[in-house]
């Protein structure tokens, strides 16, 4: 973490030197992290003041709310690390217990055998694996759905950091399963124990909503996009490399990596519990359970996600606005989201990649990502979000044209690299945008219930997007989704923003 920070540093991340000294210093004196101090004051205004040659400095509000924010980051970069280290690790451990007798994998490998069938995909090995965990994937993204609304609403409630701890607690239990996991039925509980609780991300959200003004909101949006970039190039590599561990070993391979991603997780909980200040006060929570959630049935309701029937006290205008712009995410991933599942068939049956060539392929993607993402997206000024999102979807469109016509792997990487700027522009401001919307006590049940139609989108995605690519093609597959990203675009185009600044 420390060697992040100084990395910051040296890129004159703005404030981060301030956060270094007073996170990290020994010789700090006063308790930064004082939570009885914090609540003791009231909290200063976002106003910056002159310095002797002139440039502005950063206010006690601005520095704690830049504090906040790298501490959110570490931590989500601590956790996704842990999260996206079984993605290499799979396939292997799919093998593993496709060996051992257990009802509940002989039941999914059927229904995984039937659908290959139904959509024409060849039978080999290879491509049984990635249909397999797509389905274990769809499972985790549907737990989401229902996991994220109920623990953005919960926040509102009892504030950011207990449900935050809650939370990864859970995250930290499913690893624990996991490294005992001796049969297929307990990996599964252990992935469905780790879905109902992955609600850090939303909540995150909903913190950097806390502690920004509208017009700086999207520089926090963006480092939740950098965390996300960052934890997806090298958690699969760390991954990968307990991948190969794996191939000399005959017995519970996954045990090591599992207790690797159980430490990262309590290394997590610990710095959460250190560093992290509660960003929503008592006297802007929602009363109680019943204001907070109004009906637990809108939180779970699919007509009712898509309505944000659980976000009340607001104008008709800001209601309409925040259908339009969920409607658009979730058009918007459920293409995106397909296709990128996809990805792995196209550049193995058009390029002939492997495991490592398509390890380096992502890896281009992430590090493409991060530099968007670190380097421009915080810098987008406020109120042009629906600009840039504009601009991202845009430029998909030929990506996904380049990639349905791609034989060769320079006019791959070109589509890859319009696909890049998109991954890391489109949800970031679409999470900016909806984040101005809700009152202060409703930033968790918001934040919550958008995060939860992107996993509905992620969910039902792969599925789709396999079902065409198998039963018409490649070029169909890719060109339709080229076509079919016209009409999010044009929704996007037609919103507008808040009619108040929240």
């Amino acid at each position: 973490m420390i060697v992040i920070c100084r990395y910051l540093i040296r890129h004159k991340v703005p404030y981060i030197d301030w956060t270094y000294q007073r996170c990290f210093s020994t010789q700090s004196s006063g308790s930064l992290f004082s939570l009885s101090s914090v609540r003791r004051k009231k909290a200063p205004t976002m106003t910056s003041t002159k310095t002797q040659n002139g440039k502005s400095a950063p206010s006690d509000a601005e520095r704690g709310a830049n504090r906040t924010l790298y501490v959110v980051f570490l931590s989500l970069v601590i956790d996704l690390l842990g999260f996206t280290l079984i993605l290499p690790l799979l396939p292997s451990i799919l093998d593993y217990y496709g060996t051992k007798q257990d009802t509940l994998y002989q039941s999914i490998k059927d229904s995984v055998t039937g659908f290959r069938e139904l959509v024409g995909a060849p039978d080999t090995p290879r491509w049984n694996s990635v249909l397999f965990g797509g389905v274990i994937g769809s499972l985790f993204s549907m737990l989401q759905f229902l996991a994220s609304p109920i623990m953005g609403a919960a926040s509102d409630v009892y504030g950011r950091k207990p449900v935050l701890v809650i939370s990864m607690i859970g995250v930290a239990a499913s690893y624990a399963l996991w490294a005992v996991s001796h049969n297929f039925t307990l990996f599964v509980i252990a992935r469905i124990i780790g879905g109902l609780s992955k609600g850090n991300v939303s909540i995150s959200t909903a913190v950097i909503a806390d502690i920004f003004p509208p017009e700086k909101r999207g520089k926090g949006m963006a480092f939740v996009g950098v965390a996300f970039s960052v934890g997806f190039v090298f958690g699969p590599i760390i991954g990968a490399v307990f991948s190969r561990y794996a191939r000399d070993q005959q017995e519970v391979f996954y045990t090591v990596p599992a207790l690797f991603a159980l430490a990262l997780a309590v290394i997590d909980i610990i710095f959460v519990l250190m560093f992290f200040q509660e960003t929503l006060p008592d006297n802007k929570r929602a009363k109680s359970i019943s204001s907070g959630w109004q009906n637990t049935s809108h939180l779970i309701n699919p007509v009712s996600l898509f309505r944000f029937s659980s976000v009340t006290n607001t104008a008709a205008r800001d209601l309409s606005a925040m259908q339009k712009i969920g409607a658009v995410y979730f058009l918007y991933l459920l293409l995106y989201s397909g296709l990128e599942f996809t990805l792995t068939f196209l550049t193995h049956n058009r390029l002939n990649y492997d495991s490592m060539q398509q390890g380096k392929m992502f890896f281009f993607l992430g590090t493409i990502m991060a530099l968007v993402q670190g380097g421009y997206v915080r810098r987008i000024p406020a109120g042009k979000e629906v600009k840039i999102a504009t601009m991202g979807m845009t430029l998909l469109i030929p990506a996904f044209v380049f990639m349905a016509f791609a034989h060769s792997a320079s006019m791959m990487y070109i589509g890859l690299t319009l696909f890049a700027f998109a991954s890391a522009t489109v949800v970031p401001c679409l999470t900016t945008l909806i984040s101005g919307f809700g009152g202060t006590n409703q930033k968790g049940v918001v934040m919550g219930v958008f995060r939860s139609l992107g996993a509905l989108a992620r969910a039902f995605g792969p599925v789709l997007s396999s079902i065409v690519y198998w039963s018409c093609g490649d070029k169909v597959c890719y060109i339709s989704g080229a076509v079919l990203l016209i009409i999010p675009y044009i929704m996007l185009r037609k919103i507008k923003g808040s009619s108040h600044s929240a």
